[in-house]
């Protein structure tokens, strides 16, 4: 059996909402809609081990960002006119396609990073922290208030090669595209 942390729903009553996928259960008093969405990451052809999920979960004030990512390439300094590999570039990309294209510059069909209120780079709405990786595997947790999650439905989440250095513009020069996932509602089970 799987809990969550505790909340005031689950002093009295243990959640089980983990394994129902039913956040009203864990926060009812709380007046959120239990609004839930996944990417499911895979790797293209530059980094095909990456394998991974975010979650993005409405709770007052914004959305809770949450990613579990292994098979990250491990980090090399930029050298030789090659790029610097990670920390990792990680965005939320305009377009829900993860249409690989051409291997050499995979993904491209997502688009660029989503900026609804067209502001500068680091301050898009699509601007992540970056991922570290240990071993291969990055797990991180982060609270944004510039979207909902039914704002961020069929967007694609992009993770890179490279750093984002938050000031180039457009993108952070945060290098190759190598892994994409498209955010979907979470299923709703009401049958648990």
């Amino acid at each position: 059996m799987t809990t969550v942390r505790n909340s005031p729903a689950n002093t009295m009553n243990p959640c089980l909402c983990r394994q129902c996928k039913k956040l009203e259960q864990c926060w009812p008093e709380s007046g959120l809609p239990a609004q839930t969405a996944i990417a499911r990451i895979r790797g293209g052809p530059l980094a095909p081990k990456i394998r991974g999920i975010v979650v993005f979960r409405a709770i007052p004030g914004g959305t809770e960002v949450s990613v579990d990512v292994s098979g990250l390439p491990p980090y090399r300094p930029a050298q030789n006119n090659n790029p610097q590999v990670g920390p990792h570039g990680f965005h939320l990309h305009e377009n829900g396609c993860c249409k690989v294209g051409d291997p050499a510059s995979p993904f491209d069909a997502a688009g660029g990073h989503w900026n609804p209120g067209n502001q500068p780079h680091g301050n898009h709405a699509g601007d992540f922290p970056v991922l570290f990786s240990n071993h291969g595997r990055a797990v991180m947790s982060f609270f944004t208030d510039k979207f909902q999650v039914a704002d961020i439905i069929d967007k694609a989440v992009i993770i890179h090669e490279s750093p984002d250095d938050y000031r180039t513009q457009p993108s952070g020069d945060s290098g190759r595209r190598l892994a994409c996932g498209i955010i979907r509602p979470a299923p709703d089970w009401s049958d648990c």
